[in-house]
């Protein structure tokens, strides 16, 4: 049976991908193996939350991290590793 990722390994790969310079909408999706709407979701709650800026280049928006998102990623991907979920 494949592995159902939580909520907060979702949020943690989105930040990720953004935080390593994927900033367009589409890349993030392919980078996260996430579909549209989910995605959409994620990303407006993380704007949200400050964690993550959004500008408008051109017709497309251009994601960029935060320094307080920097700082959730590090100490929650450090947190992912010392507990081990099943």
């Amino acid at each position: 049976m494949p592995y159902k990722r939580s909520k907060l390994e979702l949020y943690l790969e989105v930040l990720d991908a953004i935080d390593k310079g994927i900033g367009k909408p589409t890349r993030i999706m392919y980078r996260t193996i996430l579909s549209w709407k989910p995605l959409m979701e994620i990303l407006d709650s993380l704007r949200e939350q400050r964690l993550i800026t959004s500008e408008k280049k051109g017709s497309s928006m251009i994601y960029k991290i935060t320094e307080k998102g920097k700082t959730v990623l590090k100490y929650l991907t450090r947190a992912m590793k010392l507990i081990e979920i099943k």
